[in-house]
């Protein structure tokens, strides 16, 4: 089948400086993106979640996926090249191996937070602070199909949410 960055070699190739916003959090793009060389930042509020040099590392692809705003900010920290899809949801439909691949990358992301979570819930499942959540977390993730999922208020009054 391939990896998703051998599908890439024929989409247009960007090479960005270090600084360049790739995405931007809360903001609406209809751009895919898959890194070829570099490292980015993805930043999420004012905290980075992640550095990420790894060839082949898709960017937008929630957004894209749920027609929602981008959760981050992906920002470049060195030079990179990304093959950049400008209509990613048109690029995904016509192309169904990648969109299995990038349905494979998030389904691998899912089943690490689940696990995650899983344990979280083990260590804590006795405290009555506002771990014991997570149960709640992890019935929405197991049960959830085509519901919209958002974030209650009580997200905002928490800082460590």
């Amino acid at each position: 089948m391939g990896s998703i960055l051998d599908k890439c070699q024929n989409a247009p190739l960007e090479t960005l400086a270090p600084g360049s916003v790739l995405l931007a959090e809360g903001k609406t793009s209809g751009r895919l993106y898959v890194l070829q060389s570099g490292a980015v930042e993805v930043v999420r509020g004012d905290t980075q979640v992640a550095v990420v040099d790894e060839p082949g590392a898709v960017f937008g692809e929630m957004s894209v996926l749920l027609n929602r705003a981008h959760t981050a900010t992906v920002r470049a920290l060195t030079p990179i090249a990304v093959y950049a899809f400008d209509d990613a949801e048109r690029f995904l439909r016509s192309n169904p191996e990648i969109a299995f691949l990038i349905g494979r990358l998030l389904a691998g992301r899912l089943n690490a937070a689940t696990t995650y979570l899983v344990d979280l819930k083990r260590q804590f499942e006795d405290h009555g602070d506002h771990l014991c959540m997570v149960g709640d977390v992890l019935d929405v993730l197991i049960h959830q199909q085509d519901e919209e999922f958002s974030l209650g208020p009580e997200r905002d009054a928490d800082p460590r949410l």
